[in-house]
């Protein structure tokens, strides 16, 4: 018991953490002239080291890594599940602490994890994690570079989709948006498992023959898009949630991320079904040469 005290305290009860405010003057990286710099900064460093690796080596075998990719997988599992645990035990502390204030206005707790209440400011424990889920996606940006060194493949797919959450998770901050407390705990869990299993295939480990992660992305887009549906229904039944103009843009971005992830998918699946008729085609052929040849 004197444990999870002392873990609640350090993860939802530290003066840091209660007293946060994102402003200019106290947080780093919280201007848009930061956000515009780093996002083109690691779309340019990662066409540049894409081409420059095609220009040294003309061959498209892996460069070996070493143990650098499995170390940034248990490394961001770790992140995402002490962001997933903060912002848990956060909003927790935030419903106990304002259980009076909901009771006037009739909202109950998971309708303030989808809508927050108009002229809501981003400062207190919530958006501390959110800073700190900020700050975590441009670490999730060095899988890019693996997957350019290892495999010298550089997708659309990949840079918009880690810009984009580089840039979302901004815009939560910037205007106090709606739905992103259940958004982050979403993520971070989702993220937490992801990158454990990309550390388990990474140390040598057997793998499952399905695409685990592609799958658990498909979970995280699915409860993303159902979530996103709540607030816009919470918007117009409560007399509206803070921050629905930045949502709105987040909307758009993420069905652009889910339609092109679905066509990824899609193409992974006709590219896989195409190989196993491929080899079933051979098989036949070969066990029809053998049955002559008997």
């Amino acid at each position: 018991m004197i444990q999870f005290q002392t873990l609640r305290y350090y993860l939802s009860e530290h003066p840091s953490i209660v007293g946060f405010r994102w402003s200019h003057s106290q947080s780093w990286g919280n201007t848009w002239i930061f956000l515009i710099i780093s996002i083109t900064a690691y779309i340019i460093l990662s066409i540049f080291l894409h081409l420059l690796l095609l220009l040294l080596f003309r061959h498209r075998r892996p460069l070996p890594l070493g143990p650098i990719p499995a170390v940034h997988s248990i490394s961001m599992a770790l992140i995402s599940f002490t962001i997933f645990a903060g912002i848990l035990l956060s909003a927790a502390s935030e419903i106990s602490d304002t259980r009076w204030f909901w009771r006037r206005y009739k909202t109950t707790p998971f309708q303030w994890l989808l809508c927050f209440p108009l002229g809501t400011r981003p400062s207190g424990r919530v958006f501390f994690w959110s800073y700190i889920f900020y700050l975590s996606r441009f670490l999730h940006t060095f899988r890019t570079f693996f997957t350019v060194i290892q495999r010298r493949k550089l997708s659309f797919f990949q840079l918009f989709n880690h810009s984009i959450l580089i840039f979302m998770s901004f815009l939560w901050l910037e205007f106090s948006q709606s739905f992103q407390v259940l958004a982050i705990i979403l993520t971070t869990f989702i993220y937490s498992v992801v990158y454990g299993y990309r550390f388990w295939t990474g140390i040598g480990l057997p793998s499952k023959c399905f695409h685990f992660v592609n799958h658990c992305q498909i979970v995280l887009l699915c409860c993303n898009v159902v979530c996103h549906v709540g607030v816009l229904l919470l918007h117009f039944l409560r007399g509206g949630c803070n921050g629905i103009g930045a949502w709105v843009l987040n909307s758009v971005l993420n069905g652009a991320i889910l339609f092109l992830f679905l066509n990824f998918y899609v193409k992974l699946h006709l590219e896989k079904r195409k190989i196993v008729g491929a080899v079933e085609e051979a098989g036949t052929t070969l066990g029809s040469v053998k049955d002559k040849d008997i």
